[in-house]
């Protein structure tokens, strides 16, 4: 009798990973990747050249397809798994990445009457041209006492759908009265692949507020922009379906791309942090997973629902039953170590990393670690793309405090390392301080790969960290939600606990490390109230930047 396999989808910013995975016991036979054709597009349109606002991350909807299409390829010619052993897909992706399309799930920007208009393409989850709309939107709840803002924190991202569909309407009426449908791109990908909309419970709880069986009330969205009370009945009124079940069969059409059976299972889909969770275990209560890549999200189940300032949402379910889930995080952080190397980064280190064999990441990390903690005399904040939590503002920048002549390059890149451990750290510190408690840290992403960094996490958090088995844990996850929906087992926590599963590494902090720590984490945090509560320096940078024409110059 030939093994059961499933493929895990995961799409992340820059492209889509297929991971072929054994059902009985979770292994990951193959892996492939494949990029999306257009870069991000932050300051122009890729198709005309037309200038873009200050903060915008925008993508081609129909890249996702054409990666997808050749990553599951990919990853089945690696396997050698028959294809009709596959009896299952699933898919992931970055969170409130917003994709507008006509009533056939045809993305507008494909249209050529908007083929030049910003708001017609993909706004990526780090798009924060919506930040003028978040803030009216909670002005505006709290002000009506709305029951369902606690559940974010008391606050709201310009990351999340409303802001996002709001500044479509007032931004581009037209092609908002022309939009049949607003969707998270998890849900127009299982779309495509199956001919059925439906909308995943996750996504719906995290990224558009549906809380308690319901979204906010017209009344809310009309007393908001007159004229925007119906964007719920009017453009996402299809159902919600729990994690792990059954979207519908796959579509001969793509049956055929991928070269699969027609009419295995696709599962709704999810959320690329919280599909991690699954993959190293992390469901019960008090075990909060850390997904580290471009940027980092925090995922916390517990038994109880408490309100806790600043976190990204919370949702009954939101990574398995039987538990709250809270989701907290950090717009930056691989993005940063990324922006350093593109812009900081003298020939020379590249030609030491090319001449040892060595990545530039790797030379510099190695060359930092052998920095004794503090001698730099630096500390920064990871503030480069806004702060996500505890803070909840976008319009925050990036810091560097202590620099001096004689600051070398690995002295810097090793204070933007330890910047994003102690945002860490202030993250886990809040949810305690609110009554969530957290038992033990897993910990998953592509991030993974440099112990340096991870040992660091350890020293500074003074907690052990355990890891993901596999590189692949958003693909590994989705896979194991696969197997749910395809009938292999008959939860998510069942699936789980065949299919989950960790490294033998274990990360214990070193005391002598995390006394040094505490030492300069006091100093990140007298910063982070000073320049996320105390002081406008940064908005009015911001400003200014707006007004001065950011990108045109």
């Amino acid at each position: 009798m030939t093994a059961a396999h499933t493929i895990g989808l995961d799409f992340g910013t820059l492209s889509v990973r297929a991971a072929v995975v054994r059902v009985d016991d979770g292994e990951v036979v193959a892996d492939a990747v494949r990029e999306y054709a257009t870069p991000v597009m932050e300051r122009a349109l890729a198709s005309t050249g037309q200038a873009l606002p200050p903060d915008y991350a925008l993508q081609v909807p129909g890249d996702y397809l054409v990666a997808m299409e050749e990553a599951v390829r990919g990853a089945m010619a690696d396997s050698g798994v028959d294809p009709a052993d596959v009896i299952g897909v699933g898919l992931d992706c970055t969170s409130a990445s917003v994709v507008v399309t006509d009533a056939d799930g045809r993305p507008m920007c494909e249209r050529e009457e908007f083929a030049g208009e910003p708001q017609a393409y993909l706004k990526l989850w780090k798009h924060h041209g919506a930040t003028d709309q978040a803030r009216r939107i909670v002005s505006l709840a709290r002000e009506r006492g709305e029951a369902w803002l606690p559940r974010y924190g008391g606050t709201l991202s310009p990351e999340m759908l409303l802001p996002k569909a709001l500044e479509l309407f007032e931004r581009a009426p037209q092609l908002y009265a022309q939009t049949a449908e607003i969707l998270d791109i998890v849900d127009w990908l299982t779309w495509r692949l199956t001919g059925t909309l439906a909308y995943a419970a996750g996504d719906s709880g995290y990224k558009r507020m549906y809380q308690d069986g319901a979204y906010p009330s017209s009344e809310f969205l009309e007393a908001l922009a007159p004229g925007f009370g119906g964007v719920f009945s009017e453009k996402m009124s299809h159902p919600i379906v729990p994690l792990g079940s059954r979207v519908g069969p796959l579509s001969a059409e793509w049956a055929r791309a991928f070269g699969l059976p027609e009419g295995i299972a696709v599962a709704a889909g999810n959320i690329d942090a919280h599909v991690q969770c699954v993959s190293v275990g992390a469901i019960a209560p008090g075990c909060l997973t850390g997904i580290l890549g471009t940027s980092s999200c925090w995922i916390l189940p517990s038994a109880e629902l408490r309100e806790v300032p600043g976190v990204f949402g919370v949702v009954d379910g939101g990574v398995s039953e039987g538990a709250w889930a809270y989701e907290a995080g950090q717009s930056a952080v691989g993005d940063i170590f990324a922006w350093f190397v593109d812009n900081h980064v003298p020939q020379s280190y590249f030609d030491e990393a090319a001449g040892a064999g060595e990545s530039i990441h790797e030379l510099l990390s190695r060359k930092a670690a052998a920095l004794r903690s503090g001698e730099s005399g630096l500390v920064a904040l990871d503030w480069w793309n806004g702060n996500r939590s505890t803070l909840v503002d976008a319009d925050l920048s990036g810091l560097i405090i202590g620099q001096r002549l004689t600051t070398r390059v690995e002295e810097t890149y090793r204070a933007l390392l330890e910047s994003t451990a102690f945002g860490a750290r202030m993250i886990i510190e809040n949810f305690e301080a609110h009554g969530v408690g957290v038992e033990e840290i897993r910990i998953a992403g592509g991030l993974l790969r440099n112990p340096f960094l991870m040992q660091m996490y350890a020293d500074v958090t003074k907690r052990p960290l355990r890891v993901a088995r596999t590189l692949q844990a958003g693909g590994h996850g989705s896979a194991i939600f696969a197997a749910v929906a395809a009938g292999a087992y008959p939860s998510v926590a069942e699936a789980a606990e065949a299919m989950a599963g960790l490294a033998d590494t274990v990360y214990l902090p070193d005391p002598a490390e995390s006394e040094v720590y505490d030492r300069l984490f006091a100093v990140y945090s007298h910063l982070y109230d000073y320049f996320g509560r105390e002081t406008e320096i940064m908005h009015d940078l911001q400003e200014l930047r707006a007004e001065r024409g950011w990108g045109q110059g």
